[in-house]
């Protein structure tokens, strides 16, 4: 099974081409350069490395977020694109979800947390097999979120990863403590083809894909106080 993966959820995003569960090729992005002028060439540059032609794809998967809310938007239109042209289906994944599977271990739960801007993190605790959701994806300051969670589980018990748990290490290792374990966050596209390989049953039609947004936009929240105002 060929599978083409595509992360447009941070500034640089990934693309990779797999087969079954192997990657065969994975490029990260060239973040000085927006998603849409880049990605139809990164998606011909990556199946040309990896010596297949579009038409011998059988599954496309694809960040479905949290992430920059318009590099979503490009990554999930042009996989509907390609998912639509070609009669393929779709594995939507999470982006926390694949920064999980990337710091499964035998011991330690994952908080993946992914930089929300603002101040704030997308965040999800996984079980230390970074399959299992043990609390949902959440938008709010570091130390809300520890607060939080620290209602739940020991937090000297997880290991974090990602961008997010990276901009904000000092928040992490003052409440939870200096030696912390926190991971750089990893490319994603070959993780997420990695999930759809391991469960191509999650594939959707292309119009079912669903945006992982997690908190509502800019636009959204300034309509909102418009509302409000007096």
């Amino acid at each position: 099974m060929i599978i083409l993966a595509i992360d447009t959820t941070t500034r640089d995003g990934s693309i990779a081409v797999l087969h079954d569960a192997i990657v065969r090729v994975e490029r990260v992005g060239d973040g000085s350069v927006t998603h849409g002028q880049r990605l139809p060439g990164e998606v011909a540059t990556a199946l040309s490395a990896a010596g297949v032609a579009i038409g011998d794809v059988d599954l496309l998967a694809v960040a479905a977020g949290p992430g920059s809310f318009t590099g979503l938007r490009i990554g999930i239109a042009t996989v509907q694109g390609l998912a639509m042209a070609h009669g393929t289906r779709v594995v939507p994944v999470s982006a926390l979800e694949a920064l999980a599977r990337a710091a499964a271990n035998p011991h330690r739960m994952i908080g993946a947390w992914m930089d929300a801007q603002r101040g704030e993190v997308f965040a999800a605790l996984y079980a230390a097999d970074g399959k299992d959701p043990l609390i949902q994806p959440v938008s709010a300051a570091p130390a809300s979120v520890l607060t939080a969670w620290s209602d739940t589980v020991d937090l000297a018990d997880l290991i974090f990863i990602g961008d997010g748990a990276a901009h904000h290490a000092d928040t992490i290792r003052r409440e939870v403590g200096e030696e912390t374990p926190i991971l750089p966050p990893p490319s994603l596209a070959g993780l997420i083809g990695q999930i759809a390989a391991e469960d191509p049953g999650r594939a959707v039609l292309p119009h079912a894909i669903v945006p992982i947004y997690v908190r509502k936009s800019d636009a959204e929240l300034a309509r909102a106080r418009r509302t409000v105002a007096p």
